[in-house]
């Protein structure tokens, strides 16, 4: 069982959703990536997906771009990031990191040389947006050889033979995009969420997590109702983005413990106990 898949039993167990809080690696500063890792532990992260900054985001909305853009203005590089896992794992070895990215850094790498010393580092699973589960096979294939989980898109468009395809492959939680869009866009339709999420379940056999379109405590707990996982990004990048650097921790601390505060008014709900084996 990975780090991530015990998460997830331990959660189930309590009657609670997982929270995933996304930030970029580097943004606003390398120095500062560290010690917001700890604030969203401290503040009831669960999983934390970390982005490797890239020039051309195509998921990810403006505030997301404007990360990845202030982290690579910094030099932030794949094998930096992995640096910082590193250094967040001298103080906490628990807490499960998924690297969130795409696919040029990678392969620029090499997925066998990326795969080995991302597990090194303490990664625990990685997501990459641009490759499809039909490209994904040998990637899956190799991640798994190093004990790190690949988890995978599914989207409102996707189509019954997409989901079963992901549901193949993917270990550690699915990552289902709430809207049509890139990150930060549009308002959450939980109702449709939760229409899409048994046909999701009746095809995978991994945990479900929904993200886009999560701004405050109160959306968090409509999804952590229907859903096995909360990924809340683009308003912890804001909230990072409007604090001085010397309050960015602090702030970022407030907003996440409010989110996880806002998730446990829905403990014990039914939504998630199908994916269980």
């Amino acid at each position: 069982m990975t780090k991530i898949q015990a998460v997830f039993e331990r959660l189930q167990a309590q009657g609670r959703k997982a929270l995933i809080p996304f930030i970029t690696a580097g943004d606003p500063d390398p120095a500062l990536t560290v010690p917001l890792l700890h604030a969203l532990v401290r503040a009831g992260a669960d999983i934390i997906e970390l982005g490797v900054p890239f020039s051309d985001p195509m998921a990810d909305g403006p505030t997301i771009q404007r990360a990845s853009e202030r982290a690579l203005a910094k030099g932030v590089s794949l094998r930096q990031v992995l640096e910082l896992v590193e250094s967040f794992r001298v103080d906490d070895q628990q807490t499960p990191i998924v690297l969130m990215g795409y696919a040029n850094p990678i392969e620029s790498m090499g997925v066998e040389a990326f795969a080995g010393v991302a597990s090194a580092a303490g990664v625990d699973g990685v997501l990459v947006v641009d490759y499809p589960p039909e490209e994904g096979i040998e990637f899956a294939r190799i991640l798994h050889r190093h004990d790190l989980d690949p988890i995978f898109l599914l989207a409102p468009t996707s189509s019954d033979a997409r989901v079963s395809q992901v549901g193949a492959l993917a270990s550690g939680y699915i990552y289902y995009v709430s809207l049509k869009g890139v990150t930060g866009s549009a308002a959450l339709d939980v109702a449709a969420v939760a229409a899409r999420l048994p046909e999701i379940r009746a095809r995978t056999g991994v945990p479900v997590g929904v993200g886009f379109g999560i701004r405050d405590a109160a959306t968090a707990a409509a999804v952590a109702a229907i859903a096995d996982a909360v990924v809340v990004g683009s308003r912890i990048i804001e909230e990072i983005e409007q604090s001085p650097p010397d309050q960015a921790c602090a702030r970022v601390l407030a907003l996440v413990a409010d989110i996880r505060r806002g998730m446990n008014t829905v403990m014990n709900a039914p939504g998630g106990t199908t994916w269980a084996r």
